[in-house]
């Protein structure tokens, strides 16, 4: 069987991307200290969320911790006399309230290991670095040609990814990185036929595509082996950072941002554009596309981590696309991803925010029009173009590329039909969370527009317009019932007695009613 629908043995279930949040609910002080008690939310729902006791040394540990990556962090300072005031503590946990905000809400360091572990220590307490090195020592016993140089700590973004340099035996000049990682959340494949296809990446040749020297994996994890690049990745380049230094350090704070010049851009763009529409025509997913995810070869792009879809792994800007229901296959997913890869290698900077309102501007025209297609409003609304379109717009479409290498990749028939199984069970994962957060966005608008200001003062006039044409009514029911009873006594008829109440004019109604 290609397929299983129970999730497998080693997978991992929870997905690091789901974004957390966290909100001081309450503060308690002891004798010589203050503990904040936070709830800590994974996602939307409010059932997924637990508390967390932090003291302001915790803070500060983390801030401490969070320093390399060379951003100004607004923890509010320390304060040896008068800490124990209520006004100073009421203070503070605002400051701790905007720190926390502040963290949670940025992308780089809302997904590293030191922030969650701070969140959510229950599900990020395990030494993942050690972990990988015990799956990668086990290897090693079958495979002794391979030795450790050293860790590479921290280069990537993935908490459950580690990376290691190599080097073989009798080739001890030369230098190679391996890189291991356990299952994800989107691990649809059997074992069997996962393990098949990670030992089928070596044999995947194309002008385009980084080499795996040596793939290999188990019921839990995958290990690969690539060659060192001394200039790194495409991100390396627009950043102008070291590819051994930490993933913070690299990439959140560059000290010159400056994008890419035009030729660079069109010349990268088309290549990547090339690979993407190899796999898509072969029906492999991919949906990792990012600028670390590229490696730079002379002047030459070339993918890394295939394996990640095989792996189950999500994405590195699934908390974007995620919002957006149009985006819901990873062909799109593809495409929305190079949107921002673009607008990386266009300004230097990853945007702001997603979708984009308006682009600044670009070494050309062309440029903002595959932005606009990708990044904007209406194209996050109404869904991406193809990767055939991409490569039809002007920017791409005059780019000539010189290679003499042949694209290869043969994949048996069985294992392609594991891939379509596999690659709608992602997708359908994907469409769910989409469809959740698309009602909880409709539901928390509501809530919102019904508890606003406007709102209230509009039900007001409603009910006081209801209760003045009340009045009206009342009123003119009893001028008629008065009317109908004077009648009625004039003529002689036959009437019981009655002492109807002194009727309010409508113009008197009218004047009174409060608006």
């Amino acid at each position: 069987m290609a397929f299983m629908e129970k999730p497998p043995a080693g997978k991992v279930l929870l997905d690091d991307t789901v974004p957390l949040t966290a909100a001081i609910e309450a503060s308690q002080s002891l004798q010589s200290h203050t503990e904040y008690i936070i709830r800590v939310q994974r996602g939307i729902s409010v059932e997924n969320s637990w508390q967390i006791v932090r003291r302001y040394s915790d803070f500060d540990l983390l801030n401490n911790s969070l320093q390399i990556a060379g951003l100004s962090l607004p923890l509010p300072p320390k304060k040896l006399i008068g800490n124990m005031d209520r006004e100073f503590i009421a203070e503070r946990q605002k400051g701790l309230q905007n720190y926390l905000n502040v963290i949670t809400t940025n992308h780089i360091l809302s997904n590293c290991e030191l922030v969650k572990k701070f969140l959510d220590p229950n599900n990020y307490s395990a030494n993942y670095t050690e972990i990988a090195l015990q799956q990668v020592s086990m290897f090693f016993r079958s495979e002794p040609k391979w030795e450790v140089v050293e860790p590479l700590k921290d280069i990537g973004w993935r908490i459950r990814k580690k990376y290691f340099l190599m080097k073989i035996k009798n080739q001890p000049k030369e230098r190679l990185v391996l890189s291991w990682a356990d299952l994800g959340p989107d691990k649809y494949l059997s074992d069997k036929d996962f393990q098949c296809l990670i030992k089928l990446l070596p044999s995947c040749l194309h002008p385009y595509i980084y080499r795996v020297t040596f793939a290999t994996a188990n019921e839990s994890s995958a290990l690969l082996i690539r060659m060192f690049n001394e200039k790194g990745t495409l991100k390396d380049l627009i950043y102008k950072s070291k590819p051994k230094d930490p993933f913070l350090k690299k990439y959140c704070n560059p000290k010159k941002i400056q994008g890419l010049e035009l030729q660079q851009i069109k010349t990268y763009g088309r290549q990547i554009l090339e690979v993407l529409k190899f796999l898509h025509d072969k029906g492999f997913p991919y949906g990792h596309l990012h600028a670390s995810n590229v490696m730079l070869d002379g002047d030459t792009c070339r993918l890394l981590d295939l394996e990640n879809s095989l792996l189950g792994l999500p994405s590195f800007y699934r908390s974007y696309f995620s919002q957006f229901r149009k985006i819901n296959t990873l062909e799109s997913v593809d495409v929305h991803c190079f949107g921002h890869l673009l607008y990386e290698m266009t300004y230097g900077r990853p945007p702001d925010s997603v979708p984009v309102d308006s682009f600044p501007p670009a070494p050309s025209m062309a440029v903002v029009a595959v932005l606009e297609s990708t990044l904007s409003c209406e194209a996050c609304k109404n869904g991406m173009p193809t990767v055939s379109r991409l490569l039809q717009m002007p920017l791409f479409s005059d780019v000539l590329l010189t290679t003499s290498e042949k694209p290869q990749f043969k994949i048996p028939t069985k294992l392609k039909e594991a891939l379509r199984i596999a690659k709608e069970c992602i997708e359908k994962r994907l469409i769910e969370e989409q469809k959740q957060i698309h009602q909880h966005r409709r539901l928390t608008r509501a809530q919102s527009h019904h508890g606003s200001e406007e709102e209230r003062k509009k039900r007001k006039i409603l009910a006081r317009k209801k209760s003045k044409r009340s009045a009206i009514e009342n009123s003119e029911e009893h001028s008629a019932k008065y009317s109908n009873s004077n009648n009625s006594a004039g003529s002689g008829a036959s009437s019981p007695l009655t002492s109807p109440s002194s009727p309010t004019p409508p113009s008197t109604a009218v004047e009174h009613a409060p608006y």
